[in-house]
């Protein structure tokens, strides 16, 4: 007879039973709920009188032991804001930032230079001023943004009746930042700025049209004109996904849904999640939309308006986004000369900046993200910008401030400055500026003696395989001045 070898191996074993895996089951389940009570404010929204009361009993965080602070007080009538110091020391600015400047890792060609926030105060300079400037353009693009739209603009993206009976047009409006999607309640509570989205334009639209029917998706990009790859820029950015084709109707800034790829044609892609959305809604959509120019005077169903131009040029500015400065730069060449296309927004943002005041000595500027590698622009230019953005004349510029990625904690910053005195972290602001050998920064960084202190530092020769040694020696030269007394007191 033979033996069922299955059964011949050796003696049975029994399969656990729930009672001994329910212990691990209970720990598992009790941490689950724990990082869902963390990520998603369970217990405040749930339990809402165990939460502290934001307005009347704000929560505490406890300091270290053995820490003694002072109590709380609010500042007198005579309080003054933060002043932007007086003379600079040169010896002193130099000897904080000669050797990391001089690092080898930066390459043969290396600028700076480094003046209070006064305007027009003496500045402390090395190198021949001109660089290749990288994403410190940005910082130009939304100066002249903001001045020439206003700190208050929104951008509005519409649906209007077509030339059809049917029709429905989706007209973009250059919402830098629009969405294709709304977010979730979780989600909106941790994104900044808020955002419109075409998936709330389609529920209006829906709701407009009696929630029923049939209808066919037209979409206008007209807003902007000329070519949608900017002849500027390397042949490759485009094709390579580096960076999108701009239009005057993105969504999710032309990237695709899985964030791996942007669109060939990001205004179709924009209307194509408006039709999924009118689907959702209940409408039937026929055919794949197509692009159309809105008849004048049309009847308007639907629109949404984005956050503020202030807060648009925060984010954009924090995270370096391409996309979204390109789209702000054609507002400008609309503002300026009723023109929005790469080449009259980048003339725009140059006349809008010597309009007040700030020299554009020698300014040639391309494109609006700094992307192109034909742009150049001084350190004069960048220290002027700063200053008026900081000083009593340029409250519509503020934002470029504020905007600006703080040194080891946000934004393109985040994760830089780990080398150098530790004095820069939290007390530099700076944008950067990246490109293949290029290196930036510029920004203010507040000294041992509380004087605040406009930088720009740029490398355009440096290594491209000392890509992140550079960005440290320029990280480090920064931080210098903050841990420097390279000012005198203002009197």
């Amino acid at each position: 007879m033979r033996r069922d070898l299955r059964h011949s191996a050796g003696p049975s074993r029994r399969r656990p039973s729930l009672r001994h895996w329910l212990p691990t089951l209970l720990v598992l389940a009790l941490l689950a709920a724990g990082l869902g009570a963390y990520r998603f404010e369970w217990g405040q929204r749930y339990l809402p009188w165990l939460a502290a009361d934001p307005l009347t009993e704000p929560e505490q965080v406890l300091p270290p032991a053995g820490l003694d602070l002072p109590d709380w007080a609010p500042p007198g009538v005579g309080a003054v804001a933060l002043d932007p110091g007086g003379a600079i020391l040169p010896g002193k600015v130099a000897a904080a930032v000669a050797d990391e400047l001089a690092d080898p890792d930066l390459g043969r060609h290396v600028v700076g230079a480094v003046a209070p926030l006064a305007p027009g105060s003496p500045e402390w300079t090395t190198g021949d001023g001109r660089y290749l400037p990288a994403s410190t353009t940005k910082l130009l693009t939304l100066g002249a943004a903001l001045e020439a739209l206003g700190p208050d603009h929104t951008f509005t993206t519409r649906v209007v009746r077509g030339a059809g009976p049917r029709d429905v047009v989706l007209v973009g409006g250059g919402d830098p930042l629009l969405a294709s999607t709304s977010l979730t309640l979780a989600e909106a509570e941790s994104t900044y700025p808020t955002r419109a989205d075409v998936t709330t334009l389609a529920l209006q639209v829906a709701d407009a049209l009696g929630g029923r029917g049939r209808v066919r998706v037209r979409f206008d990009d007209s807003l902007f004109t000329g070519p949608t790859d900017n002849p500027a820029w390397r042949r490759d950015y485009v094709p390579d996904d580096i960076v999108s084709p701009i239009t005057a109707l993105m969504v999710d800034s032309g990237r695709e849904t899985d964030g791996d790829g942007r669109h060939d044609d990001p205004s179709l892609a924009a209307a194509r999640a408006f039709a999924d959305g009118l689907r959702a809604a209940g409408l039937r959509v026929g055919g794949e939309p197509r692009r159309v120019v809105a008849p004048p005077g049309a009847e308007e169903l639907a629109a949404v308006e984005s956050a503020p131009l202030s807060q648009v040029a925060e984010r954009i500015l924090d995270v370096s986004d391409n996309e979204g400065s390109e789209v702000v730069a054609h507002h400008v060449g609309l503002a300026t000369t009723g023109v929005g296309s790469f080449e009259a927004g980048a003339a725009g943002v140059v006349e809008t900046l010597r309009g007040v005041g700030i020299d554009v000595t020698g300014a040639q500027v391309h494109d609006g993200s700094g992307l192109s590698r034909r742009n150049r622009v001084s350190t004069a230019t960048l220290i002027d910008l700063i200053q008026h953005a900081a000083g009593p004349g340029g409250e519509a510029m503020r934002s470029l401030v504020t905007g600006m990625p703080v040194a080891g904690f946000t934004g393109s910053l985040t994760y830089r400055f780990a080398e150098g005195p530790e004095a820069g972290l939290g007390v530099v602001r700076a944008k950067t500026g990246t490109l293949t050998g290029v290196h930036a920064l510029a920004g203010i960084a507040v000294d041992r003696d509380g004087q605040p202190l406009a930088f720009v530092f740029g490398a355009d020769r440096s290594p491209p395989e000392e890509r992140y040694d550079a960005q440290e020696a320029l990280d480090r030269a920064a931080a210098a001045l903050a841990a420097c007394r390279c000012s005198t007191p203002a009197g």
